[in-house]
């Protein structure tokens, strides 16, 4: 067995055996491998992003959470290649969860379809984002949680402003990408591109809902729709 595939039974060992934590002597004897080899690959997953912890005490040994991990999903050679290739090119503010995701895809395939993935995910290049971690963050959180967030925005003519902005969503258009939102200063909705944004801090301060078509309503977005790929989702 080689280690993607091990990497990925291993979750799934620790997933039937959820709650119950299994020692690590127990992982490698099932796996025909050394305690510590057991060790470096728990370890990769942790560094992964996925959601495997050490138990300890008496009958401790190593669990996963099964509600933060998903079953097993088998896709096609054009499937994967078709995941791997949005991954690869998913830009702000999802680049970061992107990559972990891309990791976890190529560590779950084995065969023709990890082949497909991996290599045309080889062969796309794209220049870095100009936003920075801290300001992605804050908007993604802001967004989730549905809080108003504070922004330092500057507009074309490099003047910047103090916004409170309730998030209603976010729009990507020609590789750019947009918080729109009501902004309370200007009392209207508005859309801020995200490498405009100088700083960004969320707030504990609940925001109202808007509806993200309505504040596209006569805007040069009007027309924007959900992506094809998730038309039906």
């Amino acid at each position: 067995m080689d280690r993607t595939t091990r990497l990925y039974a291993l979750v799934e060992e620790l997933r039937a055996a959820a709650p119950r934590p299994r020692p690590v002597a127990a992982l490698a004897a099932r796996f025909e491998v050394s305690t510590r080899t057991v060790q470096r690959d728990l370890q990769a997953l942790m560094e992964s992003g996925v959601p495997v912890r050490a138990a300890l005490g008496r009958g401790g040994g190593w669990t996963v959470d099964p509600a933060m991990t998903l079953p097993p999903v088998h896709f096609t050679a054009d499937e994967a290649a078709a995941l791997a290739a949005a991954l690869a090119t998913a830009g702000t503010p999802y680049a970061g969860a992107a990559r972990t995701a891309y990791q976890k895809l190529l560590a779950s395939m084995t065969g023709p379809a990890a082949a497909a993935a991996e290599t045309l995910a080889s062969r796309i290049v794209a220049l870095p984002s100009r936003t920075e971690p801290a300001i992605r963050d804050a908007v993604e959180r802001a967004i989730a949680d549905r809080t108003v967030l504070r922004l330092s925005y500057a507009d074309a003519a490099g003047r910047t402003s103090q916004r409170d902005v309730e998030p209603a969503g976010l729009l990507t258009a020609e590789g750019r990408w947009y918080l729109i939102g009501w902004c309370r200063t200007r009392r209207a909705g508005r859309g801020f591109r995200l490498d405009r944004v100088t700083a960004a801090t969320p707030t504990d301060e609940p925001a109202h809902p808007h509806d993200l078509t309505a504040l596209l309503h006569g805007s040069a977005a009007a027309t924007a729709t959900r992506p094809a790929a998730l038309a039906g989702a």
